[in-house]
């Protein structure tokens, strides 16, 4: 069927045609004539405050889409002020913060307005925020958290406030949904590109400083002119590359004749939750000066060092007796911890 495009003399447009044409200046939400709600990113315009129980909502504009109807675009003149509703005698309760946009023509209300609404919840022991009920158009602010009386002080959340932008823009919003192959989001953390399937992560450029471990009994750390043949010490630091948790391992130690120990350090790296141990053995053959036993023709002058899983890390060569290494170096040793 035909309708009006806009921009043309003599046509005159209806409210719908006009909120339905404004959906080009904002992020779409996957839906057929969608449209994002929320308010701008670093627009300080509706925050929710609290001054003991006056909430504050600050003024600011905001885009409100409904199914159907396009986006509207609201715009609270001046700061809104309303009383938190007392607190439940025993339980917790969690209130809501909407900014409603009254449209008769779509909600029967017979208003044509908007306005900031408070929303009580209902006291529970597993407490959530309400809904608004019936045809509503809004976009929600906030929620209050009231615990009950002499649980403490209500606090305010503005994780429910979504935010938009324009077309092609950069969502702030880590649970963002891909809507198409290069759409970006900033998760918080890291900046994503959709690809279609999945959220590839833009890496920031990081700065990650090294940690030099105590040695165990046997062992010298390096330094610049003699010990360890002047690699420095033995460092190591953890960082992200590609979205991959990866060791880097630097420096070199000298070491007294005697038989190898089990560990290299003195305690075992930190394992967990950002630790430091591989998830299997990780082998390298490192450089190292040796001196010949009686006996032998000639040393070996590399060795096997183990970085393993329980977060030791063991030289494995010859035992006392026969080559002793006198120095080795884990310079530009580099692996996976996962």
């Amino acid at each position: 069927m035909p309708f009006d495009p806009l921009d043309i003399n003599t046509i005159t447009y209806d409210e719908g045609e006009l909120r339905r044409a404004a959906l080009l200046g904002v992020m779409a939400n996957g839906q057929v004539l969608g449209g994002r709600s929320g308010v701008r990113p670093g627009d300080p315009g509706l925050t929710t405050t609290l001054s003991g129980t006056t909430i504050n909502v600050s003024p600011g504009p905001a885009w409100v889409w409904h199914p159907g109807q396009g986006t509207y675009r609201a715009a609270l003149p001046s700061a809104w002020s309303g009383t938190l509703q007392a607190a439940h005698a025993t339980l917790s309760r969690i209130d809501l913060v909407y900014l409603r946009v009254w449209d008769t023509t779509v909600d029967g209300s017979g208003l044509r307005q908007a306005d900031v609404v408070y929303l009580p919840g209902t006291p529970s022991s597993t407490p959530v925020a309400p809904a608004p009920v019936g045809t509503v158009i809004y976009v929600a602010l906030a929620t209050i958290t009231v615990p009950p009386v002499g649980g403490g002080s209500p606090s305010v959340s503005l994780a429910v406030r979504p935010y938009t932008v324009a077309p092609g823009g950069i969502l702030p919003d880590a649970t963002a949904s891909g809507l198409y192959v290069g759409m970006f989001r900033d998760n918080g953390t890291d900046l994503q590109r959709w690809n279609g399937t999945g959220w590839d992560t833009y890496q920031k450029v990081q700065t990650v400083g090294w940690t030099v471990p105590t040695l165990g009994s046997g062992y010298t750390q390096g330094d610049l002119t003699s010990n360890g043949n002047a690699n420095g010490p033995i460092r190591y630091r953890r960082y992200n590359d590609r979205g991959t948790d990866y060791m880097e391992w630097d420096g070199g130690a000298s070491r007294a004749n005697g038989a190898q120990t089990t560990n290299i350090l003195s305690t075992a790296l930190p394992g967990g939750t950002n630790g430091f141990r591989p998830a299997g053995r990780a082998s390298f053959s490192v450089a190292r000066n040796a001196t010949s036993a009686a006996g032998e023709a000639a040393a070996i002058n590399s060795l096997k060092v183990d970085f393993n899983a329980d977060g030791t890390v063991s030289l494995v060569s010859a035992t006392s007796g026969p080559t002793e290494t006198n120095w080795f170096s884990l310079r530009g040793i580099r692996y996976a911890l996962a």
